[in-house]
């Protein structure tokens, strides 16, 4: 069981799977009292007079105690992640990566005006709303209560937490930080006089995507361990 479990986790896709863990560990170690919340919410005064960096990106990774929002948001978080990683990002880590800094840098730049302390909900309704708007001819069903086009997904989750009295206004930033994504990257490109203004830097490239193989590429008669030599004679041991 623990070799299946280890499988199925391994299968998962490496940015999906980075998040997702960071999030269940964070949240743990908050659980079992190893930090607190107050490490890890957004601070800028914290962060530019203590240079507690650390809390620009902590704070994306807390969804709050173990209950019904952690499990929520997680589960949501996990599924939608996953679903753009396998789908439209198929093959494109870098840029999955690169949409990430851009939704993450956006984020925390309204958050210095929101008075926002966590930013992990907002940026899941962000990857939700860009799935979304990739797939609007997908039919949903909430919680067997409501069927809906896709599209409509962000809003339906913003109207199910004013239903729980939280705030709209994380929903309302990750629907906002979506829609410039989708707008830049599928939209304005496409329009007329448009262009491609969300450019993956290379160093990213670099990283996170693996080099396609040169199809012109033919390797040298001692690389082909079998075959037969340019000469017509049959390899011997010592590849003479």
């Amino acid at each position: 069981m623990a070799h299946s479990f280890t499988q199925e986790y391994f299968q998962i896709p490496s940015v999906t799977r980075a998040y997702t863990t960071a999030c269940v560990l964070t949240t743990a170690a908050v659980q079992l009292e190893v930090i607190t919340p107050f490490q890890l919410y957004f601070n800028p005064d914290l962060i530019i007079r203590r240079y507690q960096i650390w809390r620009l990106i902590t704070n994306f990774l807390f969804f709050g105690s173990l209950g019904f929002s952690f499990l929520f948001n997680i589960i949501f978080l996990y599924r939608y992640c996953r679903m753009l990683e396998e789908g439209s990002f198929r093959g494109r880590t870098a840029d999955f990566v690169y949409m990430f800094l851009f939704g993450g840098v956006l984020m925390t730049l309204f958050g210095l005006f929101a008075n926002l302390f966590f930013l992990g909900q907002a940026f899941t309704i962000m990857l939700v709303y860009v799935w979304s708007r990739r797939n609007p001819y997908i039919r949903m069903n909430f919680f067997g209560l409501l069927n809906f086009q896709a599209p409509f997904l962000p809003w339906v989750l913003m109207g199910f937490s004013l239903l729980l009295g939280n705030s709209i206004v994380v929903d309302l930033l990750g629907i906002g930080v979506g829609h410039i994504y989708y707008f830049l990257e599928d939209v304005f490109p496409n329009q007329p006089g448009g262009r491609k203004l969300l450019m993956t830097p290379e160093l990213l490239r670099t990283v996170f995507d693996t080099p396609e193989e040169d199809p012109s590429y033919f390797p040298l008669p001692e690389e082909q361990a079998g075959e037969f030599r340019h000469d017509g004679g049959e390899p011997n041991d010592q590849g003479q």
